[in-house]
């Protein structure tokens, strides 16, 4: 439980600490100038907005606020994706291109895998809340002598009911 609760703590700072991760280890690792350009215009935003994107889709679940604590699915899909992350910052000469193509594709996975827990979260209290108890229904549709609107007529007085009758004549 403590790992899915730390992971939980870890989103929102993760969405700073990781693109500051990839534009330091452009400087360490003396990547080049076009390495720069694609820190500084591409890599930085997309792992800043896409990292805010998750950590709010996450902490929109239920179940993650009232726990705290991120699903396993969310822990594994977060542990590649920011392992990759992390691996594309020493900017390996050979493998970048395959560390890219990873990263790319885990973060797709862990979007499209936390919209799935979120919209199947969301089912879930969805019919709970319109759960329908037949009793209840039976009584209220059939006019239920014991019924809470009889209950509720009776303490109010004398009922007058006025029809409508059609003047035209015919």
């Amino acid at each position: 439980m403590w790992i899915r609760r730390a992971f939980f703590s870890w989103l929102f700072p993760a969405a700073l600490v990781l693109p500051l991760w990839l534009f330091i280890g452009w400087g360490v690792f003396q990547a080049g100038g076009w390495a720069f350009l694609w820190v500084l215009f591409v890599a930085l935003p997309s792992v800043l907005v896409g990292e805010v994107a998750l950590g709010l889709l996450v902490r929109a679940r239920p179940t993650v606020r009232e726990e705290r604590a991120v699903s396993w699915r969310d822990v594994i899909g977060f542990t590649v994706w920011h392992g990759l992350t992390i691996a594309l910052g020493f900017f390996p000469q050979s493998a970048f291109g395959w560390l890219l193509t990873g990263t790319i594709v885990a973060f797709l996975g862990v979007f499209w895998s936390t919209l799935w827990q979120l919209w199947k979260d969301l089912a879930e209290r969805g019919r709970a809340a319109f759960a329908i108890d037949g009793e209840a229904m039976r009584a209220a549709a059939y006019g239920d002598p014991g019924g809470p609107e009889r209950e509720r007529m009776s303490q109010q007085g004398d009922v007058f009911v006025i029809t409508e009758t059609d003047r035209s004549g015919a």
